[in-house]
């Protein structure tokens, strides 16, 4: 079934009136409306059913990777240009197609804040239908990481302004590191070098884990010698309920790839982690840096239990503590946000 605009907006329009900001950005600047991962594509009504809107939706419509069940990238309204005004330019997160012959090969381009705050409105131009619809495709990625790391960004803002000084404090005692958390993470636990903060909730749960081990060469950095830490680290401190049952990773079910944190090396894994011994598992997302000046290796996690609940959000909204992270060498240089970008041409 193809998507829809959702009725939700028309609820919005007395907020937009009483926002209202005269054309000019300033002080009256409205909120912007809509959820986290929710999506409004500016497109015309006969492009957005031929190929290469098609194309487009595909890349929108694309499963969160890492997650037990199936679960879509974002949630995505569409409108007509004609109808792109008023309340629907309020929207957090945009998308506008602009296929004119005026260009002489497809791009993206974005701007912030523009109607609202926050918002992100990416145009993706192209000359011609046959051109954007590859150009999307090979795009897919750029696209999907750049509204997904909007959100993180907004995650993070909140976080500046609202995480758990314990966690904090605790976590600049044991390792010398900086990392913002949720405050609703009131439980916690301490090991050699590892520490666990979590909600201890029987649906929703969220945990975050942080720990150390010495670098030894670049082999470390594969999924291989990833997976042989965490399971020895997960075994000591992430015991099960039974006996002898205790957090395992799931090597099947899980990826790696390399990332840049602040222009340094990081490998990222996530996937599924399950318990032996029980029938409890779920999502997690681990990022691997290197602390150069001390030698070791930091490990930062997060991971999700909440069987009776779609996960994608809980994954997202947690996840943005792990670009946090700052080590020791990083701690006086100031907060730097994961910056928004788009894959060049």
């Amino acid at each position: 079934m193809k998507p829809q605009l959702s009725l939700f907006c028309l609820a919005l329009v007395a907020l937009s009136l009483l926002s209202c900001r005269g054309g000019k950005k300033g002080a009256f600047e409205p909120t912007s409306s809509g959820r986290p991962y929710e999506l409004l594509v500016v497109v015309d009504h006969d492009l957005w059913e031929r190929p290469a809107g098609r194309a487009l939706y595909n890349v929108l419509d694309s499963d969160v990777p890492g997650l037990p069940q199936s679960e879509r990238s974002f949630r995505m309204m569409y409108t007509s240009p004609a109808n792109y005004d008023g309340v629907l330019k309020i929207v957090r997160n945009i998308i506008i197609v602009d296929v004119r012959n005026i260009y002489s090969a497809p791009k993206m381009t974005y701007e912030k804040n523009v109607y609202a705050n926050p918002q992100m409105i990416l145009t993706i131009k192209a000359p011609d239908e046959a051109s954007f619809e590859k150009y999307v495709t090979e795009q897919r990625q750029a696209i999907l990481d750049f509204f997904t790391r909007a959100e993180m960004n907004r995650q993070i803002e909140l976080l500046a302004q609202s995480h758990s000084n314990y966690i904090e404090t605790k976590v600049n005692s044991m390792f010398d590191c900086d990392v913002w958390v949720p405050g609703e993470l009131e439980s916690t636990k301490e090991g050699k070098n590892f520490f666990w903060a979590g909600t201890n909730t029987a649906t929703a749960d969220r945990n975050f884990v942080i720990y150390s081990f010495p670098y030894t060469d670049k082999n470390t950095f594969t999924k291989e010698y990833f997976v042989h830490v965490r399971d020895s680290v997960m075994k000591v401190n992430i015991p099960g309920a039974y006996p002898d049952s205790y957090m395992t990773t799931d090597s099947l079910m899980s990826d790696v790839r390399p990332i840049s944190v602040r222009g340094e090396y990081a490998l990222e894994m996530r996937g599924l982690w399950r318990v032996k011994g029980d029938m409890m598992g779920g999502p997690y997302v681990s990022y691997m840096r290197l602390d150069r000046p001390n030698q070791r290796i930091i490990v930062v996690e997060i991971f999700i239990y909440s069987p009776d609940k779609l996960k994608r959000n809980l994954v997202r909204q947690m996840e943005a503590s792990l670009y946090t992270l700052r080590l020791p060498y990083e701690k006086n240089t100031g907060v730097e946000l994961p910056e928004v970008t788009v894959t060049p041409n």
